[in-house]
């Protein structure tokens, strides 16, 4: 969420560290069907304090894979961006990757046990993010004397997308999962696998961040400016003319729809997120109806000619990749995990949306 950090975030394990070789990515962990690694792919990859950036590997079925872009947060301000607390544990963002090594798998979709996951067996690239800039930015930014951050998400994410390409070059599906902050990202990444593995089925499948309306003034401030996110906007030709005011966060469903129309493009959000409103509100919006905003999005999306699909839940949570909610979130008689497997599946889905959506 943005200036707000998601709690419940999760990494895979960093255990058994070994060193780079050969200049290729530094790899740890065993590898095996539900085994995680940790690859650091170094370059210029980092995170917002300047300390090292890694994503871990589930290696399973090659030609079925997941790319998971996590939540964390991000910053705007000296006060949002200081590098507080221990790492990663700035209630706003997660600014380092030093010292995570929670128990995995955990729940939900990362929950490989399961025998209806309908992930269970594909292969998974697990993007934390530490820039505060929801895996956008390429810039270095002094907000005092004593406070640069590397708002390097996009540079990160470029690296995760190269070895996306380098070791699953025959993927068949290819699946961007974005969790909150990380679903804003989530559609541009779409994309941009796209060009990466022109045969590959591409399904991006957002959650919790529909509400985020486009402010041409936060788009050109913040997304353009502060992080450098509209420098590093794919250079599609349905892209000629837009400037940074037009980035806004509904315009990156649009162009990377425009851009690959065969892309499957899909999003979860419960009626009235609170986190969700708050991410709103600091970005200088209205959060007073967030259905009605998230609704407008979507017909926004879909008036420009991108078919979105939705799957709308009343209430005010939050939570619902990571977690076993996921395999028991029922709306209108539809079951989320079932709602999912028939958009991996390819097959035809309406919109599921809530009729008591509660405030």
């Amino acid at each position: 969420m943005l200036n707000g950090r998601d709690d419940g975030a999760a990494s895979p394990s960093d255990d058994n560290r070994s060193s780079q070789k050969d200049g290729a990515p530094e790899r740890s962990g065993t590898k095996g069907e539900s085994d995680w690694q940790k690859i650091v792919p170094g370059g210029d990859c980092q995170c917002a304090d300047g300390s090292e950036f890694a994503f871990w590997e589930r290696h399973a079925d090659p030609t079925k894979v997941v790319l998971y872009l996590d939540g964390g947060g991000a910053c705007v301000d000296a006060t949002s961006c200081a590098f507080t607390g221990e790492a990663g544990e700035n209630p706003s963002y997660n600014w380092s990757l030093a010292g995570e090594n929670p128990d995995f798998p955990g729940g939900g979709i990362l929950d490989f046990d399961r025998p209806d996951n309908p992930f269970a067996n594909y292969s998974f690239l697990y993007m934390a993010s530490c820039t505060g800039d929801l895996d956008l930015g390429n810039i270095t930014r002094d907000y005092s004397v004593e406070l640069t951050v590397e708002h390097n998400g996009f540079v990160n994410g470029t690296a995760v997308l190269d070895y996306l390409a380098e070791h699953y070059p025959h993927a068949r599906q290819v699946v961007v999962v974005g969790k909150t902050g990380g679903s804003v990202a989530a559609p541009v990444y779409g994309g941009l696998v796209a060009d990466r593995l022109p045969d590959a089925q591409l399904t991006v499948f957002g959650a919790q961040s529909g509400a985020f309306p486009d402010l041409p003034d936060f788009n050109e401030a913040i997304l353009g400016d502060l992080w450098g996110t509209y420098g590093n906007m794919p250079d599609w030709k349905v892209n000629k003319g837009l400037t940074a005011r037009d980035w806004g966060i509904p315009r990156f469903w649009i162009q990377a729809g425009l851009h690959d129309p065969d892309i499957v493009m899909a999003r979860f959000d419960y009626a009235y997120d609170p986190h969700a409103a708050r991410g709103v509100e600091r970005m200088g919006g209205d959060a007073t109806d967030l259905l009605a905003l998230i609704d407008a999005n979507e017909a926004t999306i879909e008036a420009a000619g991108v078919v979105q699909h939705s799957y709308t839940a009343p209430g005010a949570e939050h939570q619902i990749l990571d977690i076993d909610k996921f395999y028991e979130m029922e709306v209108n008689g539809v079951r989320l995990v079932d709602w999912v497997e028939s958009l991996l599946a390819g097959e035809p889905v309406d919109d599921v949306h809530c009729e008591q959506c509660g405030g």
